[in-house]
């Protein structure tokens, strides 16, 4: 009997490529609830997710579902053993939750699955790599346009009134400032790549030294120390507990008066009234968000600096990424099928 896999979530590009890397190995079935209680009525016995042991998600099924939190992970049967999500932020999934569930091995023994470890809980995969392109421009295009203002001045012209007044004094180019890099993974090293290209100058800190980053890279072990220095601060870590609001009143401060943030990670990560009140002050000159707290609500101050450039959560839309995000999701669980592991495996469960 092949294991069953649950596709949550609308496939919008992969489709020819989940029939060749599950079709042979899994029974594919579509999600097809109406909400949460339905989803998980699904997983009881007889229902038409009956036995899955891998599921791959996205966040387009959250207005019926809901994040992955405690409750609905708690509501999964002990088959469940894979959590493929499809994105590289994964704060919408209670990890402490899937860690607590189950053994990673138990009632494997019909699949065709060579033997594994035995590991805790649901384990949980993303996609790096998939999206260090598309974020990276993104946040090249807010550093770009907060530096030279191209924001307001296409508003200007939209409304007809051509430049707006002032404009030269408050724009730069950015040929010889300082970026400084807060988390130097994937996306914050392809965005290091393109500004190196002006040049600009790349400073970073991350928890540890990167030990594989170019010569260009200055690593500062003070992060404080590394804010002194920055024209523009571009925020790269992941949201969990430990990192909400991790920009804030003393960090923001820190910076050089008249310095800029460009935030592609997530809203939370940046202590947003701390935020507010440097725009209002005058300490930060501008921001570049493309990403909010309360997503999709936008706090109306924002709209009040004329200056600011705010984008959507636009960072992965893009054919061409979300397509390899979604294969390299479905990978994933082709890996765990195959072997009992994936190679994206999320940091706080690799040494599980």
């Amino acid at each position: 009997m092949a294991p069953k896999v649950v596709i949550c979530g609308i496939l919008t590009w992969a489709h020819e490529d989940v029939k060749e890397l599950l079709g042979p190995i899994a029974e594919v079935v579509y999600f097809d609830s109406v909400d949460r209680a339905d989803f998980l009525k699904g997983f009881q016995p007889g229902g038409k997710y009956e036995g899955a042991v891998a599921i791959f998600r996205d966040n387009n099924l959250t207005d019926k579902i809901g994040i992955f939190d405690q409750e609905l992970v708690d509501g999964f049967p002990s088959s469940v053993k894979w959590i493929a999500h499809n994105g590289a932020g994964y704060d919408q999934i209670d990890v402490q939750a899937c860690k607590a569930q189950g053994n990673m091995c138990r009632s494997l023994k019909y699949m065709y699955i060579k033997p594994c470890h035995f590991r805790p809980g649901i384990m949980v995969s993303n996609t790096p790599g998939a999206v260090d392109d598309a974020s990276a421009t993104t946040a090249l295009y807010l550093l770009i346009s907060t530096f030279r203002n191209y924001a307001i001045s296409e508003r200007s012209l939209r409304e007809l009134k051509w430049k707006p007044d002032g404009l030269a004094k408050r724009s730069h180019d950015l040929t010889g400032h300082t970026l400084a890099i807060l988390g130097l993974g994937g996306i914050g090293m392809r965005l290091a790549e393109l500004a190196h290209a002006f040049p600009m100058r790349i400073i970073y800190y991350s928890r540890h030294k990167v030990i594989d980053a170019p010569e260009w890279c200055e690593y500062f072990e003070d992060v404080e120390e590394m804010l002194a220095q920055a024209d523009v601060l571009s925020v790269h870590v992941p949201l969990n507990p430990n990192t909400v609001g991790l920009v804030g009143e003393k960090w923001i401060r820190a910076l050089k008066r008249g310095a800029i943030i460009i935030n592609t990670a997530r809203g939370k990560v940046i202590d947003e009234d701390a935020m507010i009140r440097a725009l209002e002050d005058g300490h930060l000159a501008s921001v570049g968000l493309d990403v909010f707290p309360n997503e999709p609500e936008v706090n109306p101050k924002l709209l009040e600096f004329p200056h600011v450039t705010l984008l959507p959560h636009m960072g992965t839309e893009t054919q061409d990424t979300q397509h390899k995000m979604e294969v390299r999701a479905l990978k994933n669980i082709q890996d765990f099928l195959k072997t009992g592991s994936g190679k994206d495996i999320i940091p706080e469960m690799t040494n599980m």
